[in-house]
């Protein structure tokens, strides 16, 4: 499946607080590769594109660095917005797309595009982050997949499997970083994963089943779905709280100059 033909920002609208509040931020150890392994620095430029809430773009704005989100839905940019503060390293947001972002050329160190760039049209995303990039500028591309060796995140990925459109994404989001490495437009290509984990509450966990975009929404779905996240929940809690498993994949490539 083509996740970009899965209208990627439209799908979104109604979720924004849902997402702000219950998806998990991404390990420090990946932020900490990233920063070192592209040569980044307090007063780097860095493009988070597919930005949503801002989860992506605040830790490397707390680095020192200039933040732009880029992020086409209105009700993700505004509940990114919403976090913003007066501090000088508070990340600002503007609409643009993937494969249009509205900047000028050579402008950034980085383009970053966390739990995004498989909604992206590869292609065409890829040559506008090509344009937008520095000489010797990066890209890294970040997923929090489901760990599969933990018995209870294994058991929450399968209530999953009652969504349409569950299988299609999930396997378009595993292979999506493939693009990057095999891109002609950039070089010393790279994967790494950190393990990482969110903790959460029953209703926690509701809220991040159904921050998925793919998350059953038709009412008999819907409770069904909820009925098998309880009774995983009931399962698998230890003092009221489970813990979801993640492996985080970082991919980085760096453009290739012509």
């Amino acid at each position: 499946m083509d996740a970009s033909s899965l209208n990627p920002t439209g799908r979104f609208t109604g979720l924004a607080d849902t997402y702000a509040r219950h998806r998990p931020d991404y390990p420090d150890e990946a932020i900490a590769f990233i920063l070192r392994h592209c040569g980044l620095a307090p007063g780097s430029r860095v493009i988070d594109v597919g930005s949503g809430t801002g989860i992506s773009s605040r830790p490397f704005a707390a680095q020192g660095m200039s933040v732009i989100g880029i992020e086409p839905n209105p009700d993700m940019r505004r509940a990114a917005e919403a976090e913003s503060t007066l501090s000088a390293l508070t990340p600002s947001y503007r609409n643009g797309r993937a494969e249009s972002t509205g900047l000028p050329d050579a402008h950034a160190d980085l383009v970053l595009a966390a739990q995004a760039f498989h909604w992206f049209e590869t292609d065409a995303a890829l040559a506008e982050f090509h344009r937008v990039l520095k000489r010797g500028g990066w890209v890294a591309l970040l997923w929090n997949e489901r760990d599969e060796t933990d018995p209870f995140t294994v058991e929450y990925g399968t209530a999953f499997r009652i969504a349409r459109e569950a299988a299609g994404v999930e396997q378009s989001r595993k292979l999506s970083g493939d693009g990057l490495l095999a891109s002609p437009l950039f070089q010393h290509g790279q994967r790494v994963e950190f393990g990482h984990a969110q903790a959460l509450d029953e209703e926690g966990l509701l809220g991040r089943a159904f921050s998925a975009s793919y998350a059953p929404r038709e009412p008999e779905a819907k409770e069904q779905f909820t009925a098998l996240l309880r009774a995983c929940f009931a399962r698998y809690q230890q003092g009221s709280e489970v813990m979801l498993r993640y492996r985080t994949s970082v991919t980085v490539a760096q453009r290739k100059d012509s």
